[in-house]
């Protein structure tokens, strides 16, 4: 029997990540935002910037963590999803917690046998964002105000994106490629209020149906709208502290806080629905993509 299931299960994972790790999405963020953070600090100290081997490696770290966090995240909403979402994978048995486990594992196997050619530190640092994933999947089974709560949630489990982030700029920090100061941290704070703005916009709507987790739902609707308006103006604050002494060409990337714009008073105007998410999409994309631009052109 174990002859005929054991090849079953790469194609079971195929399609898993397929469908709920969609690469022209998730690994295209990770591109992003890797290039952005890392380009970002490297032209900060007056040095042009080209991506290295190096960069490549922290590329692929980030997706393939991202990848192990979703497959987590599908573990521990399960009860969620035998509700509200009967036809995810692990719910319909399209794919086993076994499977997941497994692929988990090699993924964590995998991810530090990579940046073991860049330094002890990255491994260190990539192996430290995945564990805090497992202690925060830990954490959920035991409380269920952090698990149901969905702004104390946010609290505990954002973290791990930042972790990740500074596992990006740990390793360059590490090659000596940058010196760490103040402007790591404005970088990833920069970052996080980039992922945040979107985080929020895909759970604010004016109505929530019953049991959904939206932000909208504790805060509501036009809280929760001020609060993802803000956190793309702190992206963009974040830009005019970093770049403004470079002059107005490196505040290009700027321009993205008109997708916010629009977004926040069709939002408003509406009063209807949810936040059009191709402005926060967008927004992501556009910040992401200008700043690699800006490091390639105006070291």
């Amino acid at each position: 029997m174990s002859t005929v299931v054991l090849p079953q299960v790469p194609a079971r994972l195929g399609r898993f990540v397929l469908r709920m790790f969609r690469p022209h999405i998730y690994a295209t963020y990770g591109l992003l935002w890797v290039l952005a953070l890392e380009g970002s600090a490297v032209a900060l100290t007056g040095t042009a910037w080209r991506p290295s081997a190096a960069t490549w490696v922290r590329v692929v770290s980030v997706v393939l963590a991202l990848l192990f966090l979703r497959m987590l995240d599908e573990q521990k909403d399960l009860e969620y999803d035998r509700v509200h979402h009967p036809d995810r994978p692990l719910v319909t048995g399209a794919i086993t917690v076994a499977e997941l486990r497994g692929a988990m594992a090699a993924l964590t196997v995998l991810v530090a046998g990579l940046n073991a050619a860049l330094s002890v530190t990255a491994v260190l640092l990539i192996l430290a964002a995945l564990g805090y994933g497992l202690f925060l999947a830990a954490l959920e089974r035991l409380s269920p105000a952090v698990r149901d709560r969905q702004l104390l949630n946010l609290a505990v489990t954002y973290p791990v994106q930042v972790l990740l982030g500074v596992y990006v700029y740990g390793s360059l920090t590490a090659a000596g490629t940058v010196t760490a100061d103040w402007r790591g941290a404005l970088l990833l704070a920069l970052c996080a209020c980039v992922f945040l703005h979107f985080e929020f916009a895909r759970k604010t709507a004016w109505e929530a149906a019953s049991g959904a987790r939206l932000y909208s739902a504790d805060l509501g609707p036009r809280r929760s709208a001020a609060v993802t308006a803000g956190l793309a103006a702190g992206a963009v604050g974040c830009q005019v502290v970093l770049f403004a002494p470079t002059g107005p060409p490196g505040l290009l990337p700027c321009l993205a806080v008109a997708l916010p714009l629009w977004g926040t008073r069709r939002f408003l105007t509406r009063r209807h629905g949810g936040w059009p998410l191709i402005t926060a999409m967008g927004f992501v994309v556009v910040t992401y993509l200008a700043l690699v631009v800006r490091a390639v052109l105006l070291p």
